[in-house]
């Protein structure tokens, strides 16, 4: 007997029509990319992205066409995350970045048809132009003013002029809740990236997941501000969540240092950031530089690589700012754990709630993860023991585009899949993951493995310390022993000797790295990650000076 209720697909487009129905005053605030700040509402929003979906039709692609973006944080772009999926299209945010020759191969995996793009990345447009063999139509998101006379991008249209000619009546289609609606392409850190092919009902439902209490916990009370960029695993899902909410959103555009950040964040009285450590490294160092407070900012949401302990201890303890760590990743949607306290926690100490906030958090309702050892056997809640994290969930990756990669899950005993996150962890009693380190980059010394993360967290929290990344080189007695690469802060001049006597007692001494090399600047990805890869590379001929011992 099946249940007799109203059946109507998960779809996309039911995102902006209810936030136009039932929150059509709400402001969405960008700063663009002309310098100005432009402000409208999710009424004119909606109408808008019904243009831009009109116009693909005008354009003859069909159903599942893929329509690439290189954009930054706008309303702009925000129409086109309801327009072109709303209309059945698959919407590509590409990370622009990415070297030129990636974004080239990305797009014609992708089989692109058109690409929307700031002109910010013209010069990149350009760039990449001859290599794109299956892009027909190049649309510069400005007023047909600001269009380049000599833009080198022949038939190049403005997106105004484009979208503009189209009438916002069009009425949006309902189609199969299992289409494809967006994809985003990994880092490709290793070999060419893979996609991840969202669904309409998998970013629904994420976006429900998003705005629980104990994950975001976003309401029509909020203005959000997604300093994660759009084009990185779609902001996490906040254009989603917030039309969900009916919440302001505020658009930081290309401008995401500290002092421009800080600004828009007091001017329109934000009350929830999202964004990655290092973007919010330059807020707080303008913040503390400046004497300033925030006036309204009470949440944010840190994700993307793991947040030092030290930048958790300087939101809540100098700004009153409630951190929630994160973590997911691409082939999540990326949401998998979100860091909240249970009941039972509000009568603990300070500093016990403070050791779980370090934590990445609890599952979301709808994902699943488990720890496993070698032999893919479960490993138990404790809190102790460590293993490979695995994960299953309807806004999971059960493959990538194309079957590149095949089939990246792995079976237990019931058949069921469940992803391979390439992180190593622990999960406590309470149901609270941490993330002890990516698998490729801990470090097994003498047979026992240290997390390179840990030892970051340490270097930053000593107050000259701006950066540190850990990674492990060559030992002729224990295999590997760690090193730590450190940028100081400026006018600072804390020793090699001075930062491995900052150790002692705060982690056992056989994992006090052997060595410190203080460098300019540390290797940083395309989304904000430190890149150990390049790191290891970089120190792969050193020698330590000094034979390390281990106890």
């Amino acid at each position: 007997m099946n249940g007799l209720m109203q059946s109507q697909p998960l779809l996309i487009s039911s995102l902006i029509e209810f936030a136009e129905r039932h929150h059509g005053d709400a402001e969405i605030v960008s700063r663009r990319v002309e310098g100005d700040i432009y402000r409208y509402t999710y009424r004119d929003s909606a109408s808008r992205a019904r243009q831009v979906a009109a116009a693909l039709d005008a354009m003859d692609l069909v159903f599942s066409d893929r329509v690439a973006t290189l954009a930054w944080n706008g309303y702009r772009h925000f129409e086109l995350y309801y327009g072109v999926s709303g209309s059945g299209r698959v919407l590509h945010t590409i990370n622009p970045r990415l070297h030129p020759d990636q974004i080239a191969w990305m797009a014609n995996h992708a089989e692109d048809q058109v690409l929307c793009f700031d002109l910010t990345f013209l010069p990149l447009v350009q760039a990449i132009r001859a290599k794109c063999n299956t892009i027909r139509h190049y649309i510069a998101l400005c007023d047909e003013d600001k269009l380049p006379k000599d833009s080198g991008i022949p038939g190049l249209i403005a997106y105004e002029s484009w979208m503009g000619a189209h009438s916002g009546n069009y009425a949006w289609p309902s189609f199969d809740e299992n289409s494809a609606s967006s994809m985003c392409y990994t880092s490709g850190t290793t070999g060419n990236p893979k996609a991840a092919m969202y669904s309409h009902r998998s970013t629904t439902l994420h976006a429900y997941a998003a705005a629980l209490p104990d994950v975001m916990g976003l309401s029509a009370r909020d203005a959000i501000l997604p300093v994660v960029p759009m084009f990185h695993v779609n902001a996490w899902g906040l254009p989603y969540s917030a039309a969900l909410t009916g919440a302001k959103v505020v658009f930081p555009g290309p401008a995401l240092d500290g002092k421009s950040v800080f600004e828009l964040i007091e001017a329109e009285k934000v009350s929830f950031a999202a964004g990655v450590p290092t973007v919010w490294q330059m807020l707080l160092g303008h913040a503390q530089a400046h004497g300033l407070k925030f006036s309204t900012l009470r949440r944010t949401v840190i994700g993307g690589s793991a947040c030092p302990p030290a930048m958790i201890h300087a939101f809540q303890e100098q700004y009153g700012v409630e951190v929630l760590h994160a973590w997911g990743m691409t082939e999540m949607s990326p949401l998998g754990t979100l860091c909240t306290l249970k009941n039972k926690h509000l009568t603990q100490s300070a500093e016990a709630q403070t050791a779980i906030r370090m934590k990445q958090g609890r599952a979301i309702f709808g994902v699943d993860m488990k720890i496993v050892d070698g032999n893919n056997e479960e490993l138990p809640w404790d809190g102790e023991a460590y293993g490979d994290l695995l994960v299953r969930g309807p806004w999971v990756v059960k493959e990538y585009f194309k079957s590149e990669g095949g089939d990246p899950l792995v079976a237990d005993s019931q058949g069921r899949g469940w992803f391979p996150t390439g992180d190593v962890a622990t999960i406590d009693a309470d149901g609270y993951l941490q993330i002890t380190d990516r698998s490729k980059d801990v470090i097994k010394s003498g047979g026992e493995w240290i997390s390179s993360i840990d030892i970051e967290n340490i270097a930053i929290a000593h107050p000259d310390i701006a950066m540190a990344a850990c990674v492990g080189v060559f030992h002729s007695k224990w295999d590997e022993r760690p090193i730590v690469a450190v940028v100081r802060k400026p006018n600072t001049e804390v020793s090699r000797e001075e930062l491995l006597k900052f150790y002692e007692g705060k982690t056992a001494k056989w994992q006090i790295p052997d060595d410190v090399i203080f460098v300019e600047a540390i290797p940083i990805g395309p989304t904000g990650k430190v890149l150990k890869a390049k790191l290891r590379d970089q120190f792969k001929d050193y020698r330590l000076p000094i034979v390390g011992q281990k106890p």
